[in-house]
């Protein structure tokens, strides 16, 4: 019988092949991840863990929608979540779950922080034997969904600082600037949002399911995690109203300075007419009465000069200046 390491061991007689797989085990529950899994690496599991086939097939390529699928003896969790302030290939990423009584199976095709994060403290309690309650892998898939929430929050931390920079740039006079930085944090809130609001759905069958395999004293942690989601879902369609606020207040600073702009224009549309026309009259070619006038210059300047303070007394008088 052939044994296999437990980290990217290579292909050899007798076994298929566990390459970018990592298993651990705490507390008499296996834990495998699995990154960008391929058909030999998933059918030994498929083998060990009594998985169905459509479900190992659904591990191999990425899922488009969110879900949660309920067997026998485990279940079948699909979520997305944001990955707006990382080097990832994509802003969302997706972890597929298999959570069974005995084991939990992890399938990714991105590097995951928080999953990552989530296996050095897995690491140090299985040294430990401490940190976790380990009665079944539903404690395990509540731990890291906890986990990935608290990511999610570190994503909003940093749309929550954004907001406030554009806040203090908004009214110190760059409204033209921040145009484009509220439109980027819009988007940064909206991917939010689409990732997480599938959760609603899926947490909701998991905790009205998941305790007939793993038992009625489960059901607690599954409403934690669904006032987890809430609670992070929150914060974003908060951060959402704000945005709009600060949009909303941005446009119309900018538009109130853009009608000043033309006021003014307009304004000096109006007073230089007359004195174009005054300046056209009395350039033509024709003779003028103050053609043979020695004063006649001084004359014409001085008419445009009356024009020009009658003009802009009557524009101040009506408040237009």
């Amino acid at each position: 019988m052939c044994i296999c390491v437990n980290k990217r061991a290579a292909l050899c007689a007798g076994c298929y092949t566990y390459n970018m797989i990592n298993r651990r085990t705490l507390g008499g529950i296996t834990w495998i991840d699995i990154e960008s899994p391929t058909q030999h690496e998933i059918r030994p599991l498929l083998e060990e863990f009594r998985i169905s086939a459509p479900v190992a097939e659904e591990l191999l390529l990425p899922t488009v929608r969110p879900r949660m699928e309920m067997h026998p003896h485990f279940i079948y969790v699909i979520l997305h979540f944001p990955a707006l302030r990382h080097a990832h290939k994509e802003r969302e990423q997706e972890l597929d779950f298999v959570v069974g009584k005995d084991f939990i199976i992890t399938a990714r095709y991105d590097t995951i922080d928080s999953l990552h994060k989530f296996s050095k403290v897995f690491e140090v309690n299985s040294v430990l034997e401490a940190g976790f309650e380990t009665s079944h892998g539903g404690h395990f898939f509540y731990f890291m969904l906890k986990k990935m929430y608290k990511a999610v929050e570190h994503e909003i931390s940093a749309v929550h600082d954004a907001l406030l920079m554009i806040e203090k740039h908004v009214f110190d006079g760059q409204e033209r600037e921040m145009v484009t930085a509220i439109s980027r944090a819009g988007r940064d809130i909206l991917d939010l949002r689409q990732s997480i609001e599938p959760h609603r759905d899926v947490l909701r069958d998991v905790e009205s399911q998941a305790p007939q395999i793993f038992g009625a004293d489960f059901a607690p942690y599954l409403k934690n995690l669904s006032h987890e989601y809430y609670r992070v879902h929150n914060h974003i369609m908060s951060h959402m109203e704000s945005m709009h606020e600060l949009r909303e207040t941005n446009n119309s600073l900018l538009t109130t300075k853009q009608n000043e702009i033309i006021k003014v224009l307009t304004v000096m549309a109006f007073i230089t007419f007359p004195l174009a026309v005054v300046a056209g009259l009395f350039g033509m070619n024709l003779e003028s009465p103050l053609s043979n006038n020695p004063y006649g210059f001084g004359i014409v300047l001085a008419v445009m000069l009356v024009l020009t303070v009658a003009m802009f007394a009557y524009f101040k008088r009506k408040k237009w200046l």
